[in-house]
């Protein structure tokens, strides 16, 4: 069967490219699947947009979400797009893999697109997709996948390294679960929210002694305004912009509390964010909201609309109103929200934290995926189940004893600095 791969791309290495276009000769094992391998995200976005409109996916491979990421981050770290076009035999598409290679030193890895800023990692897959590709196919057409990508020299890598990847993408399952799998050491957590009655749904959630602190400490922060809490669902582009600036803004601060790493400080990261709110074309899937007390916004948030699902993708607070729990009041007016717009889910995305825990009645486990092609790769890959095993042990025994805990905690960042 022939496949064709068009290569087209604005940074150097596919620059070399642009111009090329080969057919190859592979045997398949679904016979009426034909793939094209791009590197320009542009060569592919019209067909991209045509199937997720219809497709099962989640929001994060929405083609503006990802074409932001490569245009303001990904394109700048140097990384080649290998987006998979699956076609059936009338030329319709079937499936698209947003996939990417990443250099780091001297190895090459196959990853998924815009990977960082994607809360789950998936494929796009048209609701016929199961028609095309059985149960249980889909390793032998992915063995294939790989041999074609393998085929242009310039496209070679030494190892996949597919994270975050949910166990259904739609109402499908994910068929990168028919690959071996690792569970990863946290999952997504989403409510199930009714269809009205907000009171009834809170409440049923805490218990009364909770509910009764929860109503103080709303009560303690109205105070601080002169007796008015405000939810803001923000409309004007200019007071979206600077909302988002805020919440960069708090949750660097909260970043700087906490020690932990501040994803802003990379290039192109605030850029990606201030980018998504001026889409035009995201104007239906982003949502900026904040809580003002008083003027002054105590807490900010962003969220995406999609497929009748709410997501959290990031809210913050600040910090001198900390004790009044900001943030919490500001997440129960988003789902407040979410519930009057006939949400059926409300989507915490990716982390354990309890506050997520004490809402969500789903656990959506996720999963990774490893594998090695070169010797190189299977050294990081080894390094990397290693990680991974240190990180589940670490995770799980949070009774050790402090000397223990520490001696681990070291190893982490040891072992992530040589291979991450």
């Amino acid at each position: 069967m022939a496949l064709g791969l068009g290569f087209q791309a604005e940074h150097s290495l596919a620059a070399r490219l642009a111009k090329t276009f080969v057919t190859l000769e592979h045997p398949m094992t679904t016979a009426n699947i034909a793939l094209q391998i791009f590197t320009d995200m542009e060569a592919v976005e019209a067909q991209w947009r045509t199937l997720e409109q219809h497709a099962d996916c989640t929001v994060f491979q929405l083609f503006d979400w990802q074409m932001e990421w490569y245009r303001h981050i990904g394109s700048k770290e140097k990384l080649i797009p290998v987006i998979v076009l699956g076609l059936d035999d009338t030329g319709v598409a079937v499936f698209i893999l947003p996939l990417a290679i990443e250099r780091h030193g001297l190895i090459r890895r196959l990853v998924w697109f815009g990977s960082e800023l994607c809360d789950y990692n998936s494929p796009i897959l048209a609701t016929n997709f199961s028609d095309h590709v059985k149960p249980g196919q889909f390793g032998r057409l992915w063995q294939d996948i790989i041999r074609t990508i393998q085929d242009y020299p310039q496209l070679r890598f030494d190892a996949v390294e597919f994270y975050n990847m949910p166990s259904v993408v739609g109402s499908q399952p994910n068929p990168f679960l028919d690959l071996p799998v690792l569970l990863a050491n946290c999952g997504g957590h989403v409510a199930t929210l009714p269809e009205a009655n907000w009171g009834r749904f809170y409440a049923s959630k805490f218990s009364n002694s909770t509910l009764h602190t929860h109503r103080r400490k709303a009560k303690n922060l109205a105070k601080q305004g002169g007796g008015a809490i405000r939810f803001v669902d923000v409309q004007e582009q200019a007071e979206i912009e600077c909302t988002i600036t805020k919440l960069i803004e708090q949750k660097r601060s909260s970043y700087a509390r906490m020690g932990v790493h501040d994803m802003f400080a990379r290039p192109g990261f605030r850029e990606f964010y201030l980018a998504i709110v001026a889409n035009p074309r995201l104007c239906e899937v982003i949502h900026v909201t904040r809580l003002d007390v008083a003027g002054i916004p105590v807490a900010t948030g962003l969220g995406l609309r999609f497929n009748s699902s709410y997501s959290l993708v990031m809210s913050s607070y600040e910090d001198e109103f900390a004790k009044y729990s900001p943030g919490r009041q500001h997440i129960q007016e988003m789902m407040q929200y979410a519930i009057g717009q006939k949400m059926q889910k409300f989507d915490f995305t990716i982390g354990d934290e309890p506050y997520k825990l004490a809402w969500s009645d789903i656990n959506l486990p996720l999963f990774f995926h490893f594998d090695s092609i070169t010797l190189r790769g299977r050294i990081v890959i080894a390094a990397r189940m290693v990680i991974h095993y240190v990180d589940t042990w670490y995770n799980q025994t949070t009774l050790l004893n402090p000397p223990l805990r520490q001696v681990l905690r070291k190893t982490r960042r040891s072992l992530r600095r040589m291979f991450i």
